[in-house]
């Protein structure tokens, strides 16, 4: 029989979470947002449903979650991103939030998915370096010095992240017209250049500040590791840019 338990994980690729009972919890006051993880990382809960692709998984994690990232999929419709996940080798995030706010898991949460692209350094947003410390390194060199930094003092990674992908496209400014070098690029290259995400729903952000808050208390990230990936990665700035996950939710 299944039972309801929180989760405390110290190292992510284990195959069984730690668990705490219920009683325990009330009786020590604190407040936790309820769910079940079974043993492969996999959410049970009436707000969760599995559409689980087993080709964005990239194997078990070899360290901590430390974090959470959250994206938008540049596509219409919730069908266009689970069709694209049956692709070989094909990337996506843990989660998917369709319009409607409903939630599916795609992967399993101890896996590690390709969600995140090369890290931006994140000593440049706390002033404690400068740009031109990388300017002879590049993007891949920039990754390659954040990388050999421990969590917390970087942002994020494939290894460290759960991903959480919301429904919405990004899409050109009404009138839009292509000038110079860019007049050679296609649709697609421009929409990532130029385009503007949808703002997501009410219920798109409602459901992501539930999914925030449950993965936080379960897995004890801390609330300055949640970000949008143009914050981390060099991705379209306006992605996720209406997303809020520090909305007030019920419990469970």
């Amino acid at each position: 029989m299944r039972r309801e338990v929180v989760i405390h994980v110290v190292h992510r690729c284990a195959d069984t979470p730690r668990e705490e009972s219920a009683t325990n919890q009330k009786a020590s006051g604190r407040n936790h947002m309820l769910v079940e993880v079974d043993k492969h990382g996999m959410i049970s809960h009436a707000r969760v449903r599995h559409a689980r692709s087993p080709q964005i998984e990239r194997g078990k994690r070899t360290g901590a979650i430390t974090g959470i990232v959250v994206h938008q999929t540049d596509a219409d419709t919730l069908a266009s991103s689970l069709n694209s996940y049956k692709n070989p080798k094909a990337n996506g995030a843990h989660f998917l939030i369709d319009k409607d706010g409903t939630i599916y898991q795609t992967a399993a949460i101890y896996q590690r998915t390709n969600h995140v692209g090369p890290l931006k350094a994140r000593c440049l947003a706390t002033a404690r370096c400068e740009p031109r410390d990388f300017a002879k390194v590049g993007v891949e060199g920039m990754h390659q010095i954040e990388m050999r930094k421990p969590p917390g003092e970087r942002y994020p990674g494939n290894m460290e992240a759960i991903g959480i992908e919301i429904v919405g496209r990004a899409r050109l400014p009404a009138g839009f017209r292509a000038a110079g070098k860019e007049a050679e690029l296609t649709l697609d290259e421009l929409r990532g250049r130029r385009g503007i995400y949808d703002e997501p729903t009410a219920a798109q952000n409602q459901s992501l500040s539930w999914l925030v808050s449950v993965l936080r208390e379960s897995i004890r990230i801390d609330s300055e590791e949640v970000f949008r990936h143009p914050l981390v990665s060099r991705k379209n700035p306006t992605e996720a840019q209406g997303a809020n996950w520090k909305m007030q939710v019920p419990t469970p």
